[in-house]
């Protein structure tokens, strides 16, 4: 019995210590950045474009790749939605429980999930030169829409599968049809809908290695699908690999807007998560 309580005792400092140390690499990263990059962040920086000479210290700011950042999530992220969704449900309610072809589904998403991203600009850029198409926002939004679509998948899945296959008998036997019974499914799944957008985006908002490949750069803010743009990511990248140190200061003030953004995302997922959790049959 006493050996037990011991084992218990350690197992609870062990998680104690994984749970302070996770703790302090993320106040570490936080502090490391806002501390560098919150003295030289300015409302210039963040409202404006690029001029002559940015990327050796002189005037502009980082608006182009704010907003390219943006462009590109948000439009990965709707077509994220409407690609997974209809997977998950297919995988859920159409197939039977346990069915073959959908743990090989399953598995290929597990594998998907797993891919790095640098992978996937690789395979995009691959299909853009047979295609002979050039880097564009359009290149951008397709390539993270793929990164992102197994962390939808993923997420909403594990939640869809222990949603009790009684609830969907019952709506069968009032007579409800397949597709009618989805919005049961959704009620249910509403919370790991939110999770999984919220992962995606924190996951899509970050990348580099793929935009690179695909959406490429520009000093400027795109208006059409078929021009290319800046991302958040790349433009911490370009100005941390300046020799200047006022270049260097500035890729912390983009990497604390970045930071910000991710933060508040986290705190909306978490507020919606909260509320569909509480109104959730």
């Amino acid at each position: 019995m006493k050996r037990a309580i011991v084992i218990e005792k350690i197992w609870k400092v062990l998680m104690y210590a994984s749970i302070a140390l996770v703790l302090f690499f993320v106040v570490s990263v936080i502090w490391s950045v806002f501390k560098r990059g919150l003295p030289v962040l300015s409302w210039e920086m963040v409202s404006s474009l690029p001029g002559g000479g940015f990327y050796i210290g002189k005037e502009g700011g980082f608006l182009n790749a704010i907003v390219g950042s943006i462009y590109i999530v948000g439009g990965a992220t709707v077509l994220g939605l409407l690609v997974s969704i209809p997977v998950v449900f297919y995988l859920n309610v159409y197939l039977k429980p346990h069915s073959k072809f959908g743990a090989v589904a399953r598995l290929a998403y597990d594998v998907l999930f797993g891919i790095p991203s640098i992978v996937y600009g690789a395979f995009g850029f691959t299909i853009m030169i047979f295609f002979g198409l050039r880097t564009s926002l359009l290149g951008g939004i397709i390539v993270v829409t793929l990164l992102i679509i197994p962390i939808f998948i993923r997420s909403m899945d594990e939640v869809a599968k222990t949603i009790p296959q009684d609830l969907l008998e019952a709506g069968y036997s009032l007579g409800s049809t397949r597709l009618e019974t989805i919005s049961v499914v959704i009620r249910q799944i509403a919370p790991a809908i939110a999770t999984a957008t919220l992962l995606s985006i924190g996951r899509a908002i970050g990348d580099a290695a793929g935009v690179m490949f695909t959406a490429g750069f520009s000093d400027s803010i795109p208006t059409s699908l078929t021009q290319q743009t800046a991302s958040l990511p790349l433009s911490v990248f370009f100005q941390l690999s300046a020799p200047q140190l006022e270049v260097q200061d500035r890729a912390y003030a983009a990497a604390v807007v970045l930071t910000a953004i991710v933060l508040t995302l986290s705190l909306s997922g978490r507020f919606i998560m909260n509320r569909f959790s509480r109104n959730k049959i």
